[in-house]
Parts: structure tokens; sequence; C-alpha cells
């Protein structure tokens, strides 16, 4: 293992190089690269570095694979844990939550912060002391049998696999956008950059990877938002003189949105609204009308002295229509309800919690109380994150790498609320108002990817707010080009949010393979398995799992941050009880924790799927839609799966007789903190 001093000698000369790297691209695009060419050196060039990392630190040994034989250090365990943190979610979809919602987006920071502090103080320490390799380990050793560890193991893949998708997800726009690959074969493209260091090395490899790949990231996010600060305010820390700007905003805001042309705009988003809710009312008539309505548009077209490709226009939208009933119905709600989200007057950055009515702001208050719950549980509560405190050599090293990873991650979340700022004030102030022929080329580039869309509903050729429809996920990536920066920084910022994904992912992949290779066959059906099979079982199964997440990412399911966030629930569910409970409450038996992770899982998972994919008619639930509960919306499914597993874990652990080994096992690993052991 290479010193400390050798290791930050190492990533000192890997950044310099980096830094030179982006400064050379600068150079060559004043003397005329195309920009297609400063995308694809940023991907080959960042790949390859994180290639060759990979290759070096290949291992055969099993520590070394599962846990980088317990030797990182709290600096670079921290930095690790940083890049792991900081997804595409964080990434890519925080400052984007946040311009979009303004306010309630805190609520990502508050409960991912909050999170990292339970993890310091309720279970890295014991986790480290334990020192196995996954928490399903954990989790067998503390209940007993391999009942528990089969139902931790289902968890720890279900969680990691939602939060896997959405990275993948993010690596399709990245590669779809800045080197004009099909979204699709982005993804795959990414995969490769995924693959090379979790196949080779493990935790080794990736842990090493991920600190080239926090470097990398932070100074891809900082550097636009800085430029940009400097360029509005004459001051390159966004952090500090973004509440001046927040004042801007609020005026341009407020100007704007009472403007007559953005009422008009409105106003006839409602009355589209109106339109596809009498449509819905009327089937299956309505679609028969629609299709008559078409038909004879056509035949008139074609009577009189029409170009073709207005009569080619009208046919394709005959031919999409739906085929049945059924399908109107889907499409046209959507359509609907896309209507009404236009319709309804924008909400200012800086007003908490918004609504018409105090029922309304009620509602508002109590999900973003219930995000910050679910974030800060499930925080606590991930596989991913959780096992990065078995690669330090000690128990106060896990401590500190805690530490480590909250100024490191600190770097981000100070830094997204003045990015979601700065980047508001300059749509409103450039882009609102303006003659949509005029419109920069950026928004017809993010069009081609599905992430901005334009619609002129009132025909006056200029763009009014409501017609702008921005993607969350696009504004981190798409703020150099908004602010008008060269073409090398859009591509620093895409580099950075492959980093974000790629480092994420390589850890949830790593999490997923090791819960099958060591918790389910090694532990389970072949104890007395070579290390050698082990490994090529482990990364067999990382290449299936792998292309199973790229094949659901490429079907687009949902935003990247709404898909972590399922996530969180999920986890916090599943593992935070009978973690919380199996620590502290000697009396916490294995029948309890089963059925509190199961009931806590199944809980999640039943609001998830009923609130976001719709009833489930083969279950004879079609005609019932559910509403939202205490109205909490899916990403704040956690609050009930969580109390649901402390509650079944609890009643049933009085019910039934506590192992004797309980205690004697906690008792080990409190001594061990004493002794200031492992």
């Amino acid at each position: 293992m290479l010193s400390l001093t050798r290791l930050q000698r190492y990533y000192l000369y890997y950044t310099v190089v980096f830094l030179s790297f982006v400064f050379l691209l600068g150079v060559l695009e004043r003397h005329g690269m195309p920009p297609r060419w400063v995308g694809y050196a940023f991907l080959v060039f960042t790949i390859t570095m994180y290639a060759t990392i990979g290759v070096f630190s290949r291992t055969t040994d099993v520590s070394e694979y599962y846990v980088a034989g317990r030797r990182v250090p709290a600096f670079f365990n921290g930095m690790a844990t940083g890049a792991d943190w900081m997804s595409a979610a964080s990434f890519m979809g925080l400052a984007g939550t946040l311009y979009l919602s303004g306010f309630e987006g805190l609520a990502y920071v508050i409960g991912w912060t909050g999170g990292f502090v339970l993890v310091a103080l309720l279970l890295a320490p014991y986790l480290r002391r334990f020192g196995q390799f996954t928490i399903p380990d954990f989790l067998s050793a503390r209940y007993g049998g391999n009942e528990i560890r089969l139902v931790a193991v289902g968890a720890a893949i279900l969680a990691s696999f939602v939060y896997v998708v959405a990275q993948i997800y993010g690596v399709g726009v990245i590669t779809s956008r800045f080197v004009s690959l099909q979204f699709e074969i982005g993804v795959f493209v990414g995969l490769a950059g995924i693959l090379v260091c979790s196949f080779l090395g493990g935790m080794r490899a990736v842990t090493w990877t991920q600190v080239a790949q926090y470097l990398i990231l932070i100074v891809a996010y900082i550097t636009p938002v800085a430029i940009l600060s400097y360029n509005v305010t004459g001051v390159p820390v966004p952090q500090v003189v973004y509440g001046q700007v927040l004042e801007q905003v609020t005026e341009l805001e407020t100007r704007l949105f009472n403007s007559p042309s953005e009422l008009q705009v409105r106003e006839m988003y409602h009355d589209r609204a109106d339109m596809y809710a009498q449509k819905i009312m009327q089937l299956p008539q309505s679609l028969t009308m629609e299709r008559d309505r078409l038909s004879a548009q056509i035949n008139e077209l074609k009577a009189g002295d029409t170009p073709m490709r207005d009569i080619v226009a009208l046919e394709r939208l005959r031919r999409e229509l739906p085929h049945d009933p059924e399908q109107a119905k889907a499409r046209w709600e959507n359509e609907m309800f896309n209507a009404v989200d236009r319709s309804k007057p924008p909400v200012h950055h800086a007003e908490a919690f918004p609504g018409d009515t105090e029922e309304q702001r009620d509602a508002q208050r109590l999900n973003f109380l219930a995000l910050i719950f679910c974030l800060t549980i499930g925080t606590a509560s991930l596989p991913h994150v959780l096992m990065r405190y078995y690669t330090t050599p000690s128990v106060s090293q896990a401590r500190q790498s805690v530490f480590w990873s909250l100024l490191f991650i600190i770097a981000l979340y100070v830094t997204a609320p003045a990015y979601a700022v700065f980047a508001k004030h300059e749509v409103l102030s450039h882009l609102a108002g303006i003659p949509i022929t005029k419109l920069p080329s950026w928004v017809a580039a993010w069009s081609k990817v599905g992430l901005v869309s334009i619609e002129d509903i009132n025909g006056d050729g200029i763009l009014q707010l409501a017609e702008l429809a921005l993607n969350p996920d696009v504004i981190v990536l798409a703020t150099p080009e908004i602010a008008g920066m060269p073409y090398v920084v859009s591509g620093l910022v895409a580099a950075g949010a492959l980093a974000a994904a790629l480092s994420t992912a390589d850890g949830l992949l790593l999490t997923i393979t090791s819960a099958l290779s060591h918790d389910v066959y090694y532990r389970i059906f072949r104890p007395g398995a070579s290390t050698q099979f082990r490994l090529v079982i482990s990364k067999s199964l990382l290449l299936v799992v792998a292309v199973l997440a790229a094949t659901v990412a490429a079907q687009k399911p949902g935003t990247i941050l709404s898909m972590v966030a399922w996530a969180f629930s999920i986890a916090g569910s599943a593992f935070f009880p009978a973690l919380v409970l199996g620590i502290f409450w000697a009396r916490a038996t294995r029948v309890g924790a089963i059925a509190g992770m199961l009931a806590g899982l199944s809980m999640s998972l039943y609001y998830i799927m009923r609130l976001e994919f719709g009833s489930f008619s083969w279950l004879g639930l079609g005609e019932f839609p559910m509403e939202p509960w205490f109205h909490l919306q899916s990403t704040s499914a956690g609050v009930f799966g969580v109390a649901a597993g402390f509650f079944v874990n609890i009643v049933l652990s009085l019910m039934t007789k506590p192992s004797p080994q309980a205690e004697e096992f906690l008792d080990r690993i409190r001594q061990m903190g004493q002794k200031g052991g492992r």
C-alpha cells in the first residue's frame, strides 16, 4: 500500500494533468476546434484515466475486492465517499430541483446532511467494529440465520438497483447531448466506463477511482457558477453573493409572472386542460370524433392546392392517435395534467410553502418535513454508503471518514442553491420575452434530447415563461450555454456530471454483486467456494446486473432525483429499523427484524407504485385509484415504511423469545470500541 504522502503526491499530479488538459482544450476551441470534438475529448480522456486506475488497482484478493483491504486512510475514504454520494442526482438534479421549486428543494440539502450525522452517531462505529464485508453480514450475525440475510439481500438489491438506474440514465443524458449519441446508445457507452473499475478491482479500484472522480466533479461543478457570479456581480464566490442576486430574481419574478401576456398564456393552458377533461369524459365517442375530424381535414387539404408537408403532418397525427379508449385516456390524462401544471401561477423562488389556501400550504409544509425525514433515514441506511466504512483501518478512522465526507460534500451543497439562483437570473433576464426565432442554440440542442420544450400556444412569436418547460436535470448541464460561456466549460461540466454518475454507479453495482456473490452464493449455497471462483461469480453477476440496469434506464422511467428519492425510502424502510434496534436494543429478535423489514419494504413499494405507476388491474385494484395519504408525495413513502418497520419489529420482538447470543454480540462490538479496536 502506498503511503499517504505518496498518495497525495499522485493525486496532485493527476489534478495538474487534468487542469492542463482543460486549458489545452480551451486554447484549441479558440483556434477552431468543433464543439463535438471537445465533447469527445472529455469523454475519452476521463474514461481512459479511470480505466488506467482500474487496471493498476486490479486484484484477486477477496478482502481487497470487497473492502479495499481495510487500508483506506480516513481523508481519502472521505473523498471517495463524497464522490460515491455526489451522484447524478446531487450533481444534476439538486440545483435543477432548487431552480424549479425554490425553497422546497432545500429539503434535499437538509435531509442528506442530517443523514450523515446519523451515520456518524449511530451506525458507522458499530459496523466497522463488526468488521465483515456487507450489511447483510451484520444483520445475519446480529439476529442469526440466513433468512434475514436473504431479506436484507433483496432489499439491498432493490434500493441499489433503483439508484443505479438513475445514475445510468444520467450518463445517457450527458452522452446524448455532448457527444451527439442517441440516448439509448449513450446509456450503454457510459456503462462501459462504469464496468472498467468495478469489474477489474472491486472496492479497491472503485475507491481510488472515486477519489479521482471527486477531484473532477467538484472542479466542474464550481467553475461555471463562479464565472457566472463574476459576470453578474463582479465577485467570483457565488456562495457569498447569491443572496443579492436572489433579490433581483424576486423582482424579475414579480414583474414577469403578472404580465398580461403571461396571464393570457396560463389561461389558454387552463382551457386546454378543460378540453382534455371533456374528451376523457366523452370516451369512446371523442376518440372516434377526433379520428374523423383529422380524416376530413386531410381529405380537404388533398382536394386543394396544399403543400404535401402539411398533409404528411396531419397524417402523422392521425397515425399517432391512441388505438383504443384505454390508451386515449392515459395519453389525454397526461396532456391534461401537463396543461394544468402550466396554467398554475409559478412558484416564487424565495417563497416557502406556497399555496392558495391554508390547507395547501400545510400540505406543502408536511411534504417538506416528510421528505427531510426520508432522506435523513435513507442516507443512514444505504448499503453502498455504509459499506465504505468497512474500508478504513480502524473505528476512529471510520469516524474521521464521516467528518471528511461531510466536508467534501458541503462544497457541493452550499453551491447548489447559488447555481439555481444564478441560472434562474439568466433565464428571466435574457430568455423570457424574446422572439422564439431568436432563441439561443442551446434551446434547440436540449430540445432534441427531450429535456427542454417550447410551445407558442398564443401564436405571438414571443416566449412566455409558461411556454417554456425545463426538465430539472438540464439546469446544471446547460448553465454554461445559458450564460454564453465557451463550450469547453460545458464539456468540463459534462465530465463532472459523468464522474458523479460513474462514481456512484460503481459503488451501487458493487453492493448488488457483493450481496449476490458473497451473501447468497458464498454464505448460503457454497461456503467452501474458492476465492478465485467467488470473484468469477461476482464479476459475472456484475455484467448481468449492469446490462439489466442500463436496459431499464434506456426506458426513461422518471427524473433522476425522483428515482433517487424512491431508493432512499426503500432503503430506509427496510434497513433503518432493523439496524438501529439491532444495535441499541438487545431485546430485538430475528422474527421481529424479518417481519419489520418486509413490512417496511412492502409499505414503501406499495405507496410508490400506486401513486406513480397507476393501479394494478391484475390484482383487482384497477377500479380504485389511490389518493395520497395525508397529501404526501411518493418521494416521502419512507414515512409510512419506516413507521411500519419499527412498529412490526418492536411488537413481534416483544412477542418472541430473544436470542441469547444477541447480548453477547452487542457486548463484543462495544468492548472493541472501548479497547480502541477495529
